[in-house]
């Protein structure tokens, strides 16, 4: 192994003092450092500033773990690797084999995972097939739209509907005497992944990923005080989103402060609205998760093609719901959608990380030709991982998006990631996805006017009790480090974390060898 590399079977770390030490190996190595007698003569400056840095490393650990025991995380279990890129030298390391909750750090395996299978040029491909004969403009059957896991259409990175209907209209469609038919089969059916709280399917981090998706399969919710104290809020929902079966169960009270969430309940189709409104109170509106995301897709593109005065006399559906089933090799392809390539896609899903595109990506690691299966495509990342290097003990992934929580990874498995995606300019598909400190994604707001904005690139986690951040940046000295900061199980609140976060990261970009 080379010194100061990556470290399988693991270090431990050291609780004395309530204070947490660096790892035996490390403290070790400073020790021989700052034992060591100085050099004479023309050896003597190199000597010095050889001694110089291992002193600054040996304060940098300090004041590291100075941070991990400030308050409000004293109680929290870390995993921290910081490692030099240029000098392939562990900086600083705890916890790092460590099995952790990621969250959203977990969408890093996912991107690239699926740019490693697929490639990064990768494209989904959508048929629009006309299940019947097309005269004069008129198509006597259904429309079916077959699904191949495209997740951008009206979102983020993807083409409007209105490219759909405009191409559609080129083609020579006028009127569709049929329904509009979303075909799913392609991959399984949409499911929460496993152990994802029932109380985030409601909420659109939680919406459901399946063969077809559309506006991130997210809906709008108006709601208005009702008519009178003690009475229900008053709802409205846009035209497309009329088949979604709502349940109101929300109050209007002066009693109550203004506050509405939604919930998917197990066991029950319908979406329930619950919470309390001022009477008097502005209406608001909420973003709450669309449901089956196949009828989704299929209300709103038969929603698009009507506004755009193509005649549908049919109902939108789900080909699960279609009895006898329609004939997929009947009538003419009138359009095949082609999405962006997998590296503008994975923009979205890293810088604002959006779940649904994680479980998206995360699905082309299934074998070509393969079930379209959550399942085929995590035995595909754990192939990915077996030819990186990466044991197979390190981690325990179970979706794509890290919002569930048995989702287990090691901070030097994220660190070996980053090893390998490492690009010095910044300027490969990964890296430029990554969140930028002080400027954009989930790091807008965040280190603003210190060493680490606009310089650190990283992929942040959030969820209760965990916080993560994994990516690259550089110190003062210009030294690109790989940093994974992971804190699970902290007694103080989410700010509390995310600010010792940003105080070590901020640290690692003020670090200088330099005397």
């Amino acid at each position: 192994m080379r010194p100061g590399g990556p470290s399988w079977p693991p270090r431990r770390a050291v609780l004395t003092g309530g204070v947490l030490l660096c790892s035996l190996s490390l403290c070790a190595s400073a020790m021989i450092s700052a034992q060591t007698a100085p050099a004479s003569g023309a050896a003597q400056p190199a000597a010095q500033a050889a001694a110089s840095g291992a002193a600054a490393l040996a304060q940098l650990r300090q004041d590291l773990q100075a941070d991990m025991a400030s308050a409000g995380v004293t109680r929290a279990v870390w995993g921290v690797v910081v490692h030099s890129l240029d000098r392939d030298e562990r900086l600083f390391e705890l916890n790092p084999q460590t099995l952790l909750i990621p969250a959203s750090v977990a969408k890093i395996v996912s991107a690239v995972s699926a740019a490693e299978t697929v490639g990064w040029d990768y494209t989904y491909t959508t048929p629009v097939r006309a299940a019947g004969p097309l005269v004069d403009g008129v198509l006597t059957g259904d429309l079916i739209v077959i699904g191949s896991g495209d997740p951008t259409p009206d979102g983020r990175e993807g083409d409007t509907l209105q490219v759909w209907v405009d191409a559609l209209k080129a083609a020579g469609l006028r009127r569709v005497e049929g329904r509009v038919i979303g075909d799913d089969d392609a991959l399984e059916e949409p499911r929460p992944a496993r152990a994802w709280a029932w109380e985030d399917v409601g909420y659109v981090s939680g919406a459901l990923f399946g063969a077809l998706n559309a506006a991130e399969n997210r809906m709008n919710v108006t709601v208005s005080p009702g008519p009178r104290e003690g009475a229900p809020a008053t709802v409205a929902v846009d035209a497309e989103a009329l088949e979604r079966p709502l349940v109101n169960r929300t109050v209007t009270t002066a009693a109550q402060a203004s506050f509405v969430w939604s919930e998917q309940r197990p066991g029950e189709a319908a979406l329930t609205l619950a919470g309390f409104i001022r009477p008097g109170d502005a209406p608001f509106r909420l973003s709450v998760s669309s449901g089956n995301p196949t009828l989704w897709f299929a209300n709103l593109l038969r929603d698009r093609l009507v506004r755009s005065g193509i005649d549908v006399t049919g109902r939108a559906a789900d080909i699960d719901d279609v009895v006898p089933p329609p004939d997929r090799t009947a009538g003419t392809v009138l359009y095949t959608h082609r999405s962006r390539p997998l590296s503008d896609i994975v923009k979205p899903m890293l810088k604002e990380s959006i779940n649904l595109y994680g479980e998206a990506v995360m699905r082309l690691n299934a074998a070509p030709g393969g079930p379209g299966t959550n399942d085929a495509a995590l035995d595909g990342v754990q192939k990915r991982f077996a030819a990186w290097g990466v044991p197979a003990d390190a981690a325990q992934i179970v979706d794509g998006s890290g919002l569930s929580r048995h989702d287990l990874i090691a901070p030097q498995a994220l660190t070996l990631l980053l090893q390998r995606m490492h690009d010095p300019a910044g300027a490969s598909p990964f890296v430029s996805a990554l969140p930028i400190a002080g400027v954009d994604g989930s790091l807008a707001l965040r280190m603003k006017r210190t060493s680490a904005e606009g310089n650190l690139r990283a992929k942040t986690g959030t969820m209760s009790n965990v916080r993560s951040l994994a990516g690259y940046l550089k110190t003062k000295d210009g030294e690109h480090l790989a940093v994974v900061i992971i804190i699970n199980n902290y007694e103080g609140t989410g700010v509390d974390a995310t600010e010792a976060i940003d105080r070590m990261a901020v640290r690692l970009a003020d670090f200088t060898r330099q005397p």
